[in-house]
């Protein structure tokens, strides 16, 4: 299977791109701990190397999970496949 992002815990609500990922293109991640088990999502945009994609739909005012933790809250609703970054997050590190 090949993969272009990583789920680093089981209930994160988004994987991180492991590589560049564009608009319309069908994914798969893997867990880290498990790379035989896999999430399919469709990009809804280009996602650069590194950078968030949603899992799973996160209402506004809802916490994002990566690591197993929350890192922010959404701005806005997010759908499965899109690019979260800081203009649908609000990062709980910086406390914006």
């Amino acid at each position: 299977m090949q993969h272009k992002f990583l789920v680093h815990e089981p209930g994160d609500s988004v994987g991180v791109a492991v590589a560049d990922i564009k608009a319309g293109e069908k994914v798969t991640g893997v867990f880290l701990n498990d790379h035989h088990s896999g999430v399919e999502v469709v990009a809804q945009q280009d996602i650069p190397l590194g950078h968030k994609i949603a899992l799973v739909p996160v209402a506004r005012g809802d916490r994002v999970v990566k690591y197993g933790v929350a890192i922010g809250v959404a701005e806005r609703p997010i759908v499965p496949g899109e690019h979260v970054h800081v203009h649908n997050l609000k990062s709980a590190r910086w406390g914006r």
